[in-house]
């Protein structure tokens, strides 16, 4: 066969590919179906291993490299758990006849949640002075009737308790959350909603607004002694596969100092020194190791987030200097152990991280 025979033969096994990629789709859906009429769960971490297990053997056995197939197939598990959960949520229609307002729903986190509840059959309204003109769209929150079964707060932290302050006061009927990566400086909104008779609870979710599939994510409910309202608030979360944890407010903003505030300093000081290093970021990509390159591409996505966001969770937050402190002592503490030359404190560092990460290592185990 000739150059363009052959590459006409690759395009005609690239469709067929494709082909069998929709067909697999279909079942998907097919198979959420019928989950959902038996009651079984979306995710069966068992059936994925034997999927995975056989995609490895039947590689090797066709001369395929394993890792390929493997990773072929987890992408593929991955699509089809997206559809099962998508055709969930339209079948749970648990907005059907009932009304949503997001405020900020402009917003990409904002979006995210107009396109969730619409999924869930919610009429959806956005009010959002940065949002395109449309059939349901305003500008300005205040001249809503707010009469909506579910009002989301998705608006800048800065902004959002006067926001909160404010639906209290026009009392609305139904129940009324926030999305803030914070909730300590929301804490009189959030009050002011409860005294008020409002049905208030308060959400973070734990993913950014490009996610797809729930499975494996969390999201954080806030208790705030308004058991209807976290009680609905939940309810929606229902037909996915997201992990869900309540806490109360003060121990929420703690953990966050942690989960985001000292993982987003850590980045921020690497990329940091790598830039006042006087070394381009160039020259060492083409010497970098494993750890390098997983490293620089966490850090790559940090600097791309918003500045003003990632100040408001450092410095808004009434524990963050808690999270930063830690950092400063254990950066402190591994630089003392170089300059002495203390091999067994160095040592030591590393098998007390070794001990602390095996609980994930075990929990993700457990799940395989």
């Amino acid at each position: 066969m000739t150059l363009d025979e052959l590459r006409l033969h690759l395009n005609g096994l690239d469709r067929r590919l494709i082909e069998l990629i929709a067909e697999r789709q279909s079942t998907a859906r097919e198979i959420a179906r019928v989950k959902r009429s038996t009651g079984y769960p979306t995710r069966d971490y068992a059936r994925e291993r034997d999927v995975i297990l056989g995609a490895r053997t039947s590689a090797a056995e066709l001369g395929v490299s394993p890792d390929i197939a493997e990773g072929v197939m987890r992408l593929l598990i991955r699509t089809s758990l997206t559809t099962q959960e998508q055709a969930s949520m339209a079948a749970h229609g648990a907005g059907s006849g009932r009304r949503a307002l997001v405020i900020g729903g402009a917003g990409k986190i904002g979006g995210w949640f107009a396109q969730f509840l619409a999924s869930q059959g919610f009429a959806v309204e956005i009010a959002d002075p940065l949002a395109a003109p449309g059939a349901n769209i305003i500008s300005d929150w205040r001249q809503s009737d707010l009469g909506h079964d579910f009002i989301v707060v998705a608006t800048p932290l800065g902004a959002t308790n006067g926001i909160l302050q404010q639906l209290a006061q026009r009392r609305p009927p139904g129940v009324v959350f926030d999305v803030g990566s914070l909730k300590t400086p929301l804490r009189s909104g959030l009050e002011a909603l409860k005294t008020a008779g409002v049905k208030v609870t308060s959400l973070h979710p734990m993913f950014g607004p490009s996610t797809e599939l729930l499975s494996g994510r969390h999201v954080i409910f806030i208790d705030l002694g308004v058991p209807a309202a976290l009680a609905a608030a939940q309810a929606l979360f229902v037909p996915t596969m997201a992990e869900q944890t309540v806490m109360d407010l003060d121990q929420h903003d703690r953990l966050i100092a942690y989960v985001l505030g000292l993982s987003h300093a850590v980045n921020i000081a690497f990329f940091t020194a790598l830039a006042n290093s006087g070394e381009s970021a160039p020259r060492l990509v083409q010497l970098s190791s494993t750890t390098f390159d997983a490293q620089f591409d966490i850090a790559s996505e940090v600097a791309r987030e918003s500045p003003g966001l990632y100040f408001e969770i450092q410095r808004l937050n009434e524990f963050g200097a808690e999270s930063l402190n830690a950092l400063s002592r254990a950066v402190e503490e591994l630089r003392e152990a170089v300059a002495r030359g203390d091999q067994q404190r160095f040592t030591a560092l590393m098998t007390r991280g070794q001990e602390y990460t095996q609980g994930r290592r075990t929990l993700n185990a457990s799940r395989a």
